[in-house]
């Protein structure tokens, strides 16, 4: 085996116990996250007044959402990567945040489109240092066993950010206005990049990880950017993820708008009850892979696959009925299911990678699950539903948006493909060694 191929399964070793710093630290990169997670959602959030105020189309918030915010989002993470593996994560990490934070508060002074793409595109531009340097720095803070927990745990930021965001975004739209919510969190988000470098000190890279040998060298950059696209498992896993994140964030961005402008819901009525279905469903749901993937990895490695392709089937039912239904409360009981089983990949598809790859490739494999995965779906998805959405207005005004949302039923299909493809691979993999894995 090459230096630059990866470890493979983990070996059966003595689990070391879990101290109170990695507990801090954990919650310190999640408080993170949440307000990465925050910024980024504030714009679907607040897509309605945005609308109203500036007067951009659907397809001109896709973008926004989608396509402008990705690129810069994706392929900067990959430099990021690079440059953390090689210095302090922690320091990259608050920078990072800084960087995004200001951009925040530009978004909110923002006074016509192109401005506000400015702001977003330096919004994602930041984002894009602040999950990799997490995921490798859990990853030196838990052992081996206990990371998928640690992952889920850390991925509820998501789901929390986002809950916050259409509590709080909401509210302080109707009470005041849109710019007013932006500002408030670019300056949360300030001090909490300046108190990161206090609370969380850097882990010794492989600290917790089987012994390499000796004479392994650094990891370079090209090396483990050949080493992860020679891998077809890690490459299959990431096509999965961003296929997968087509639906979450093509919904995820229009969600609001959808069950505002044709279901009838208020800002009040987002500000609660939209709230409670993300922020619960989501959190369940990223929690439960989570623990999922600690127990049955444990028999066989497939189930990094299998959970994901069992969690999307089981959704597609749901989503279709939460399109379908005629009310905005219906239409959220629906959709508390698939914000349940959409996010099984995003813990299954992260613990694998950092499983699967060398300590010092963490943070560059990392970087590069991300930049596939939400090259494709946050690329695509937002940007593809707000261009339907305006196909479709002129023969459908009143439903535009329900049509455009259908039209991503068939990528769930797509996604379920690909995880029962990386399913067989995994198979064949073990079969090859002659073990159960």
């Amino acid at each position: 085996m090459t230096h630059d191929t990866a470890i493979g399964s983990e070996p059966v070793i003595a689990r070391p116990s879990v101290g109170t710093r990695a507990w801090v630290a954990l919650g310190a990169l999640w408080f993170i996250y949440v307000l990465n997670f925050l910024d980024r959602q504030l714009l679907s959030i607040l897509a309605k007044p945005i609308q109203d105020t500036l007067q951009i189309s659907d397809g001109q918030l896709g973008l926004l959402g989608g396509l402008y915010f990705a690129f810069f989002y994706c392929f900067i993470a990959i430099p990021v990567g690079w440059l953390a593996d090689k210095t302090n994560r922690v320091a990259v990490l608050a920078i990072a945040c800084g960087i995004w934070s200001a951009a925040t508060i530009a978004c909110g002074l923002s006074r016509n489109f192109g401005q506000l793409a400015v702001s977003r595109m330096t919004v994602g531009f930041g984002e894009a240092g602040g999950v990799p340097p997490s995921y490798a720095i859990i990853t030196d803070y838990f052992p081996p066993g206990r990371r998928g927990m640690a992952l889920g745990l850390y991925n509820l930021g998501p789901p929390i950010g986002a809950a916050i965001g259409i509590a709080f975004g909401a509210s302080v739209a109707a009470a005041f206005s849109w710019r007013a919510a932006f500002v408030v969190i670019g300056v949360v988000g300030l001090v909490a990049a300046a108190a990161l470098m206090l609370i969380v000190k850097e882990p010794k890279r492989g600290g917790l990880d089987p012994a390499l040998a000796p004479e392994a060298p650094k990891a370079s950059f090209w090396g483990t950017f050949r080493m992860f696209f020679s891998r077809p498992t890690l490459v299959l896993a990431s096509l999965g993820s961003g296929i997968t994140q087509i639906i979450t964030y093509g919904l995820g961005n229009f969600a609001t708008l959808f069950l505002m402008r044709e279901k009838g819901m208020t800002l009040a009525d987002v500000a609660l009850w939209y709230a409670i279905v993300v922020g619960v469903g989501m959190s369940a749901g990223i929690f439960a892979s989570g623990w999922l993937i600690d127990r049955f990895t444990r028999r066989s490695k497939q189930a990094y696959a299998f959970l994901p392709a069992i969690s999307l089937t089981l959704a597609i039912p749901f989503y279709l009925a939460f399109l379908w239904a005629p009310s905005w409360p219906l239409a959220l009981a629906f959709l508390s299911f698939p914000t349940f089983l959409n996010y099984f990949y995003l813990s299954s598809s992260v613990a694998f990678v950092q499983s699967e790859v060398r300590p010092d490739q963490r943070v560059m494999s990392g970087a590069l699950l991300l930049l596939i995965m939400n090259f494709i779906g946050m690329g695509v998805g937002p940007t593809f539903v707000g261009f339907a959405s305006d196909y479709f207005s002129t023969a459908h005004p009143t439903n535009s948006l329900q049509l455009a949302l259908y039209a991503l039923t068939p990528v769930y299909l797509v996604a379920i493909g690909l995880f029962l493809g990386l399913a067989r691979l995994l198979r064949r993999d073990i079969s090859r060694v002659g073990g159960v894995q």
